[in-house]
């Protein structure tokens, strides 16, 4: 396969120039005029930040990447997926009100923001997934699949599982519902919380295999696991956080599944990636902290192959001394420490990234081989 290119400026600015103009620059020299945006809908997919985490991508950044896209003629949106796990973003209403505390609303954006898979997460789509060996069909936004452009932007940083988070975990993560969410974490069944479960059986509204039943004598929900096919969608419809998986998939599985749901996501539509390894914390955005970064801000990263840019990004970070006083540094002053020669595995020893990269190269999602192109 031939090397995709991948094109990189640092955070050094001119006199007159900030940042986000810098960002466009980027993008145009990327080649993103290419795209045929034409009155065609643009999903820009980003993290708009936990509550009481400050590590997320400015809305500066979002504002720039919506100005280019309405240059060429598009009509952008930004948007992200409910979460799988109770916090601030587990809904519609709640994901846009933290999105407004965290600074994203239209008039900072210059777009609106949709929650892609709805009110409760339950507005999906079944994307098919072309060579897909764990996932045969993806359960993705209905909104991110009705956009004409899929754009991801990308907070690149460190994550406790998959090692690191970039455009694959971006999107693949990102984008499924909340039953995608469940697909990709877990292998099991979910269970009731009797202490939290209120008794309301809305969740048996959504459930369409019988999967649970109402106890007449504690008055609970239960789940019934000769029925249950594992969808999730009784997460989504508890407004109590009374429902949640135990089984957890292990690391491999979940890099392998994000990876495939990214091809539902990219795959037959035009596409196009942007990386900003800036704050480069050790854990996600996900977290309602952010901890002190584990390596010095790097710069700004786009392609339009998702796995080139993940790969550049990685072997960015890897050539980069770790920062004093974090995460990384505190664990290679271990006693025991084992070196993995490795900032990410170092900082999380228990995360691995390299099967997600690998498994997203075999399906045909990108190449792991690239061109970098620096622009000053």
């Amino acid at each position: 396969m031939e090397k995709s290119k991948v094109y990189f400026t640092d955070f050094r600015t001119r006199l007159g120039e900030g940042l986000p103009t810098k960002l466009k620059r980027l993008m145009k020299k990327a080649g993103i005029d290419e795209i045929d945006m034409e009155q065609k809908f643009v999903a820009i997919k980003m993290h708009f930040g936990e509550l009481g985490n400050l590590g997320f991508l400015r809305p500066n950044y979002a504002k720039a990447v919506a100005d280019v896209v309405k240059e060429l003629g598009g009509k952008p949106f930004l948007t992200d997926c409910n979460t799988l796990y109770p916090g601030s973003r587990k809904n519609a209403l709640e994901h846009l009100q933290c999105a407004w505390e965290n600074g994203f609303t239209p008039l900072t954006t210059g777009c609106p923001i949709l929650i892609g898979d709805g009110l409760k997460g339950t507005d999906d789509i079944s994307v098919p997934v072309e060579g897909g060996e764990y996932i045969k069909e993806a359960k993705i936004g209905h909104a991110i699949m009705d956009a004409d452009v899929f754009i991801s932007l990308n907070h690149f940083k460190g994550h406790e599982t998959a090692g690191f988070g970039g455009a694959i975990k971006n999107i693949g993560m990102g984008c499924g519902s909340r039953a995608g969410k469940k697909d990709q974490h877990s292998n099991g069944t979910p269970d009731v919380d009797p202490n939290k479960c209120r008794g309301c059986r809305i969740c048996q509204r959504e459930c369409a295999n019988e999967g649970l039943f109402y106890n007449e004598k504690t008055k609970k929900m239960q789940i019934n696991k000769d029925n249950c096919v594992g969808c999730g969608r009784c997460i989504g419809a508890c407004n109590f956080d009374a429902i949640a998986f135990a089984e957890w998939a292990a690391v491999k599985d979940l890099n392998c599944r994000m990876a495939e749901y990214t091809k539902a996501v990219i795959d037959k539509r035009p596409n196009f990636h942007i990386s900003l390894v800036v704050d480069v914390s050790p854990n996600c955005d996900c977290h309602a902290e952010n901890d002190t970064p584990i390596l010095p801000n790097i710069g700004m990263f786009a392609s339009f192959d998702p796995l080139a840019l993940d790969q550049a990004c990685v072997d960015a970070c890897l050539k980069c001394d770790p920062l004093p006083n974090s995460q990384l540094s505190d664990n290679m002053k271990q006693k025991d420490f084992h070196d993995h020669h490795d900032h990410f595995e170092n900082t999380t020893p228990d995360a691995e990234y390299k099967t997600c990269l690998e498994h997203a190269e075999k399906i045909g999602i990108g190449t792991r081989e690239y061109e970098l192109i620096v622009m000053k």
